[in-house]
């Protein structure tokens, strides 16, 4: 999402929201003004659980010398913890003025002063061709699903964001650059939209999370191969058995709209 909302101090692996459990409906993720609004009395919150649970995903995919954008940064310590691990050359996008100025005040009071915060779109991302090693985006691209319908055959509107979205990370990515994906979308549901002919990466995805899995997609630019198929695979979903931050967690709201949407 191009946002998140706000962390308490007591266990790092939980997710606390200090304002309400969510927004009165799903839908209010596509308005604009609830997320300025959210920003403004949230200081952090972390969409599809922290930093630690995909580190080893990120250590095995980006390196510190890569180039990175991120997609929708909003109040997310992601970029936080890539500087950490060495990775600094990093660009974080949101396409809320609130947000941005927000993560542009925290990061130097960090002493981050590498890392680049715009405010731009993500459907029109406003940066050269191939200028990027890595595009990252965590639960951002979700929210563009929320009034997909029938996810097997989600809405003309939706598909046309979602393609605006990977026409742009495409684009902007470096000839051998990689697009890593977090979220809750199953390969039948993304794999269609991911392998579309006209873009030529690959796709893999790992799973991570403890009660239900999240997905961390990798398409590496450059690297498809004719015999790679556009069809969805068979696939089973994975087990709902959360542990209590998931289910107080805004992450379990989303996840029971998207599984409403599948019965």
């Amino acid at each position: 999402m191009e946002s998140r909302p706000a962390n308490g101090d007591s266990d790092p692996n939980s997710n606390p929201v200090t304002n309400s459990v969510g927004p009165p409906s799903a839908l209010t993720y596509l308005d604009p003004h609830y997320w300025d609004e959210r920003f403004s009395s949230e200081e952090h919150y972390e969409w599809f659980k922290d930093y630690s649970h995909f580190q080893h995903l990120i250590k095995s995919n980006i390196t510190t010398s890569s180039s990175v954008l991120e997609l929708g940064c909003g109040n997310s310590q992601l970029c936080d913890e890539l500087y950490k691990d060495g990775i600094v050359d990093i660009t974080c996008i949101d396409l809320s003025s609130v947000a941005v100025e927000k993560m542009q005040t925290r990061l130097l009071s960090k002493g981050y002063k590498e890392i680049k915060v715009v405010q731009a779109d993500m459907l029109d991302l406003p940066f050269d061709t191939e200028c990027f090693d890595v595009v990252i985006e965590k639960g951002t691209m979700d929210v563009l699903f929320v009034d997909a319908g029938d996810p097997w055959n989600p809405r003309e509107e939706t598909v046309s964001k979602v393609m605006a979205t990977l026409d742009g990370v495409h684009r902007v990515l470096k000839p051998d650059g990689i697009f890593i994906s977090i979220t809750f979308g199953q390969p039948h549901f993304r794999r269609p939209l991911f392998m579309d002919p006209k873009f030529n990466w690959s796709m893999e995805y790992n799973t991570f999370g403890d009660g239900f899995h999240y997905f961390f997609y990798i398409l590496r630019k450059g690297n498809r191969h004719i015999e790679e198929k556009e069809e969805p695979e068979k696939h089973q979903n994975p087990p709902i058995n959360m542990y209590q931050d998931e289910l107080e967690g805004e992450d379990y709201l989303f996840r029971t709209s998207i599984d409403a949407e599948e019965n």
